[in-house]
C-alpha cells in the first residue's frame, strides 16, 4: 500500500536511503510560510556548490541513460546521485539542480511530497513537453513554461532584474523551437572584462561538463530567467496534463517571442 506522505526527498550516496526530512501531518500553508523565510537563490547556489566537476559534457543516449539513473524513483521517495550523471547535457545539469534545491528546502521543513510527486519528477525518458522531465528538457522555454504552469516563481527577460542563482535559458541566435540553439544554465552574474559585458553562468558546457563559463553578453541574442520563489508548488506536478503540446511541437516548429511570452507569462 502506498503510503500518503513519505520523506520529503531522500538523498543517497550509493542508493540507500538517507531521509533528508520526514513529513509529518502539518497545515498546509505551513511549508510556504517557511519557504517564504529562505532565500532560495541563496539555496540554488549552494545545490551548485554541491554538484560534480567536469565529467564532460555529451547528448548522447549514454549520457541521457546515466541521468535517468541519477534521477529514480521508487514507493520509498526520490533519489538523486549526480555524480552517476556523467557525461551530462545542459538541461540535465541544471534539472539536477533544482531536484538538489528541492531537496535543501525540504531539509529546512519547508516542502512536503507525496509519492505522487516524488515519482513525476524522476527522469523515465520522457519526449520532449511529456511530464517534468520532458517539458524541462524541451526546447525553447521548457523551464519557463513548467515555472509558469506550476506557479513555481516568476519569469522575465530583464538583466538588471536577474539574480545569481536564477534559472536561465539562453538563445544563442534568435530561432524559438525547430532551428534553436540554446542553452540551459544558472546565472551568476556579469563582469566587465577588458572593456566588454561577459555573463557568468553554470551548467554543464561543451568540452569539459559541469563547470562554471563565461561568455561575452553580446554573442547572447535572448534569454529567460526563471526564479524559484515558490517551492511547494512542485506538489502539483501530479496534476498536470501528461503532455504539453505547445512545448512538444517545438521539435518541429519555430515559434515566436510573442507565443512564448503567451505561454511563458512574461
Amino acid at each position: 500500500m502506498r503510503r500518503s506522505l513519505i520523506s520529503s526527498l531522500i538523498l543517497c550516496s550509493a542508493f540507500v536511503s538517507v531521509p533528508l526530512a520526514q513529513v509529518h501531518a502539518v497545515d498546509s500553508g505551513s511549508p510556504a510560510t517557511v519557504a517564504s523565510a529562505l532565500d532560495l537563490n541563496t539555496l540554488v547556489l549552494e545545490a551548485v556548490r554541491s554538484m560534480p566537476t567536469g565529467g564532460q559534457y555529451a547528448t548522447t543516449g549514454f549520457a541521457k541513460g546515466k541521468l535517468m539513473e541519477a534521477v529514480r524513483a521508487d514507493d520509498r521517495g526520490l533519489f538523486l546521485k549526480p555524480t552517476v550523471a556523467q557525461p551530462s547535457f545542459c538541461s540535465g545539469a541544471t534539472y539536477l539542480v533544482l531536484l538538489r534545491t528541492l531537496e535543501l528546502v525540504a531539509k529546512r521543513g519547508a516542502l512536503g511530497l507525496d509519492a505522487s510527486t516524488l515519482t513525476a519528477l524522476a527522469v523515465k525518458g520522457e519526449r520532449d513537453g511529456e511530464g517534468i522531465w520532458g517539458r524541462w528538457n524541451a526546447n525553447g522555454p521548457g523551464t519557463a513554461r513548467l515555472f509558469h504552469e506550476l506557479g513555481l516563481g516568476r519569469n522575465f527577460t530583464d538583466y538588471s532584474d536577474a539574480r545569481p542563482g536564477d534559472f536561465m535559458k539562453i538563445f544563442w541566435t534568435n530561432e524559438i523551437g525547430k532551428a534553436e540553439r540554446g542553452h540551459s544554465v544558472i546565472y551568476l552574474g556579469t563582469e566587465t572584462v577588458d572593456g566588454k559585458e561577459q555573463v557568468k553562468f553554470w551548467s554543464s558546457n561543451k568540452p569539459a561538463g559541469y563547470g562554471v563559463k563565461r561568455m561575452q553578453k553580446a554573442e547572447i541574442a535572448r534569454a529567460i530567467f526563471s526564479r524559484l520563489e515558490k517551492p511547494s508548488a512542485i506538489a502539483k506536478a501530479r496534476e498536470l496534463p501528461v503532455m504539453d503540446r505547445f512545448l512538444a511541437g517545438l521539435l518541429t516548429k519555430r515559434s515566436s517571442m510573442k507565443e512564448v511570452e503567451r505561454y511563458c507569462g512574461l
